[in-house]
């Protein structure tokens, strides 16, 4: 493996958003035999490659195999990397923001949480189709808008699956 190459090309994959999962995990699993420390015990030096290998391709899987990290990394791949710190200009898409918000909030149990999930899940697929038609357009500025609203959404469906967690597990415990 050489560390000049993208992670796509660790992978055999295009440079692109949309790719072949099966194939990702697949040569993950291949290279991870490969690379793995345990082939190399009698080997101290080579096992310490191997460890900075296994690594780094843990990176690159846990970055290909997730929608918001490959498309951060094909903006970085052009040049054009994204910054979080930078806020997010449309208003429409912030006031939606807080209305899911409240609604997370409000939420009352783990079922009220599905719908929410299920809204935000759809979100996160339309920005992705609305980032394909950025990147391939090469609208620089569209494209990291949409990666960062992909970040923030990723990110609210993290605190629903968090508060969906917390609801199972109080009722877990009600239950006893």
């Amino acid at each position: 493996m050489d560390k000049q190459d993208n992670y796509f090309a660790w992978f055999d994959l295009p440079v692109a958003f949309q790719i072949n999962q099966e194939a990702l995990a697949s040569r993950y699993r291949e290279l991870q035999r490969q690379y793995h420390p345990d082939r190399f015990a009698h080997h101290p030096d080579e096992q310490q490659k191997a460890v900075r290998w296994s690594a780094q391709l843990n990176t690159a899987y846990d970055i290909l195999n997730s929608d918001v990290k490959r498309a951060s990394y094909l903006l970085e791949l052009s040049g054009r990397p994204i910054s979080l710190n930078t806020s997010i200009a449309d208003t429409d898409f912030l006031m939606s923001q807080l209305e899911l918000r409240e609604q997370l909030d409000e939420a009352e149990s783990a079922e009220q949480l599905v719908g929410l999930r299920l809204e935000v899940e759809e979100w996160l697929q339309s920005l992705a189709r609305e980032f394909v038609l950025d990147y391939a357009d090469e609208d620089w500025g569209e494209a990291q808008d949409t990666v960062r609203k992909m970040h923030f959404m990723a990110n609210f469906l993290l605190d629903i699956r968090q508060q969906e967690d917390k609801f199972e597990d109080d009722d877990y415990y009600d239950e006893d």
